[in-house]
């Protein structure tokens, strides 16, 4: 029987000891392999570059990083990670949730939740491509999504902004589906798909394929509540 590789895993907290903490915990963890952390966000993603890991922690507080460049005027906008990354909160205000998938996250996990398994489990189903968040945040995440820019809801009765094609590709892509998939099913070209996205992202709002799929949940739960 084969054995499976191990997740590879990079952290970066906001001090070395945090870093060696949460390291030496996560190293427990079957089937989890932590392979370099660091305590600022410049050394961070030269070792991600390196190292090439599955995944990245990082912390919300961690000095340069993805969340605290987008409160600071007059940086630099930062260059993705090259891997899938997990925020990790001190604490889960909807703004920093928030903020966290519109810099790229895949998941956020709540340090108040203090439960490493669980933590381990978070890292599990983002490196298997799905995207970790309880439902009190994506609660915040649909307010987020579903609310005008004067914090009142959408009219429900407004026609679709998407066409037909451009909601099935949605659909799709809520589901998980990588260009090349949703291609074979509408039976049309990646080119053409991307060309869809980019006309979706646009209309929406959106910058994300991770956003793209929560405003498909958003807009499904405004569907039942208005058929209700």
């Amino acid at each position: 029987m084969t054995r499976q590789r191990a997740i590879r895993v990079m952290t970066a907290d906001h001090n070395q000891m945090a870093c060696r903490l949460l390291s030496e915990a996560l190293s427990k963890e079957p089937g989890i392999a932590v392979v370099g952390s660091a305590a600022d966000y410049e050394s961070f993603s030269k070792q991600v570059q390196a190292a090439k890991p599955d995944l990245a922690l990082i912390s919300s507080s961690l000095a340069g990083g993805p969340l605290r460049q987008r409160q600071d005027q007059g940086t630099n906008p930062l260059s993705p990670l090259a891997c899938p990354w997990v925020a990790l909160l001190d604490e889960s205000d909807p703004e920093i949730v928030v903020a966290a998938f519109r810099a790229g996250a895949k998941g956020v996990f709540s340090r108040s939740q203090s439960d490493i398994r669980l933590l381990a489990k978070c890292i599990r189903r983002v490196t298997e491509g799905q995207v970790w968040v309880d439902s009190k945040q994506m609660l915040c995440l649909l307010d987020a999504l579903t609310n005008g820019p004067d914090g009142r809801k959408p009219d429900a009765c407004l026609p679709p902004k998407l066409t037909r094609r451009e909601e099935s590709v949605v659909r799709l892509v809520a589901q998980g589906m990588v260009n090349r998939e949703i291609a074979e099913k509408l039976r049309l070209s990646e080119h053409t798909i991307k060309n869809y996205l980019f006309r979706i992202f646009d209309k929406l709002g959106v910058s994300s394929r991770v956003e793209l799929a929560l405003y498909a949940v958003a807009r499904l739960k405004l569907d039942e509540e208005a058929a209700a």
